[in-house]
């Protein structure tokens, strides 16, 4: 981060805009969204996940510092029980699989996302069971590189009331968050600190957009957002998959 191009910087400017967006506006997908844009900046997880994970920390802390009351405690202690051990796993192979897997499977899941939303596809449980597999997949992923909230969204979506969806996530992002960063920190990852001096202020331009459309975004005009949104995920994938196959 210390010896980037101008184009890079800007770039990566330009990106923390888009999560710190997104984040706020949704209620879920910064990273999920932001860091396949990110591995074209440069082609590694372990740069941007200490990045993103703070600011996660820091946003998710103002948005829900008041609204405490406002968040579905018991389900949330629920999900966490099962979601803990597969997260510590999925962190693990953040720390030992070669860059090169770790990006690539960045981009295969997030091009599945991409397709899920130009198709308006939706993943709906009907069990408690598939619940508990989603749950179990999205920690994994969310361990690995913060990308597993399209999954474990779908289980909050149809568990959690939607006065209380976008609070309850931000919590459980910044319990799931802490628990990485704090791993990482353990065993010495960068955590950049000087590059949050110019990120931050990005980002939270883009926070303060997300949320004054946040209740817009979650209207009927939603479904057309998501489907842009997928387009441009599927494009950014093939050609981060065609980096990597070079």
């Amino acid at each position: 981060m210390d010896n980037l191009e101008t184009w890079q910087y800007v770039a990566t400017a330009l990106i923390f805009v888009w999560t710190g967006f997104v984040r706020s506006g949704l209620g879920f997908g910064g990273a999920a969204l932001g860091l396949p844009f990110l591995l074209l900046v440069v082609d590694n997880p372990l740069v941007w996940i200490p990045l993103i994970g703070v600011h996660l920390l820091f946003f998710s802390s103002i948005t829900v510092g008041t609204r405490l009351g406002a968040v579905d405690w018991v389900f949330l202690k629920k999900a966490f029980a099962i979601m803990l051990v597969p997260k510590l796993i999925g962190v693990f192979g953040l720390l030992t699989l070669p860059t090169e897997i770790m990006v690539a499977f960045v981009y295969v899941m997030t091009l599945a996302y991409g397709m899920m939303y130009v198709f308006q596809y939706q993943i709906k449980s009907k069990s408690h069971f598939f619940d508990a597999f989603l749950l179990l997949i999205g920690a994994y992923v969310s361990g690995t590189s913060l990308i597993g909230a399209p999954l474990i969204v779908a289980v909050f979506m149809h568990r959690v009331s939607k006065e209380k969806l976008r609070n309850t996530l931000f919590v459980l992002w910044f319990v799931l968050v802490s628990i990485k960063l704090s791993v990482l920190a353990a065993v010495g990852v960068n955590f950049w600190w000087s590059s949050h001096l110019w990120l931050l202020p990005a980002a939270t331009v883009g926070h303060i957009v997300g949320l004054k459309l946040h209740d817009h975004l979650l209207s009927n005009n939603a479904i057309r957002f998501k489907q842009i949104i997928g387009g441009v995920l599927i494009i950014v994938c093939f050609i981060g998959l065609m980096n990597i196959a070079r």
